[in-house]
């Protein structure tokens, strides 16, 4: 309850504007204990009211609002102040060190993690790395129906060497309606459902069985030609598991690295007569 009233009240007084001034100041609208509601603040809260009853409701119900949070924190303030001090120190505190630690972080620690390194976490971790979707490598082309030289494109497609892919892109920038090239990276199986009208369980099994499938609705032929798959359930490959192996590895060097930093901050405190300890 504290924590919500904190983060609450704060945004409001700072809305309201919270200076004290003179009772008769222009543009006031509003005044309790020494904090003031400015005509300005009502205007952003009415501007979308529609109609004249309704903005009066809107602002008599945000002063209303304003009013009340300004006295229970008033009064909240009287209640245990020590305690509260003490919790705002500590998170003053915290944000401080967080800050500093973040910039020894961003000066003094490598974010270079080698793949060798990668390569025997991955080795000795790959079964924690398990795909929760299909993912793919290939090729994707929508066609409009009656596109000449289909049988042309397939054998391309099986065979698949350089020169079949600069064909490809041709045949593709001369008459598909679109296509993605995905030979070099992996996409899951929700990101080509969104471009193939096939359900999950169809595409799975006829991608078992076969490199190319193709698809027809009622304006166009989607080709899609995959070089390589992994299933659900299946380890991920390095190459897909690489940048999530490498934000941890970093992670845990972080730790090392601001545990290094702050043992060297306490022997310092020690070899400097800092720190002093009563026995």
């Amino acid at each position: 309850m504290k924590k919500t009233l904190y983060y609450y009240i704060i945004p409001i007084l700072f809305l309201s504007s919270c200076n004290f001034i003179s009772r008769h100041s222009d543009g006031v609208v509003a005044e309790v204990d020494g904090y003031v509601l400015y005509q300005v603040d009502l205007d952003a809260i009415t501007s979308s009211a529609i109609s004249p009853e309704d903005s009066s409701s809107r602002a008599r119900e945000f002063i209303k609002q304003w009013a009340t949070d300004i006295l229970v924190y008033n009064e909240a303030k009287k209640l245990n102040s020590e305690r509260i001090e003490m919790l705002v120190e500590d998170y003053r505190r915290s944000l401080y060190i967080y800050e500093y630690e973040q910039n020894l972080v961003n000066k003094h620690m490598s974010q270079d993690v080698h793949d060798s390194t990668i390569n025997l976490f991955y080795e000795q971790t790959k079964q924690q790395y398990i795909l929760q979707d299909h993912i793919f490598k290939g090729i994707l082309l929508v066609l409009p129906h009656a596109t000449p030289q289909l049988d042309q494109l397939k054998k391309w497609l099986n065979t698949l060497n350089e020169d079949d892919m600069e064909k490809i892109e041709k045949y593709a920038y001369q008459y598909a309606s679109g296509y993605e090239l995905f030979n070099d990276n992996w996409v899951t199986a929700n990101q080509i459902l969104l471009r193939l009208p096939i359900q999950t369980d169809i595409l799975k099994t006829s991608l078992r069985q076969n490199a190319t499938i193709q698809v027809d609705d009622s304006l166009s032929t989607y080709i899609l030609h995959v070089t390589d798959k992994r299933f659900a359930g299946e380890v991920m490959p390095l190459e897909y598991a690489k940048q999530e192996i490498t934000k941890w590895i970093l992670s845990q060097k972080q730790v090392n690295f601001l545990q290094e930093e702050r043992n060297k901050v306490y022997e310092n405190a020690i070899r400097f007569n800092k720190l002093k300890i009563y026995k």
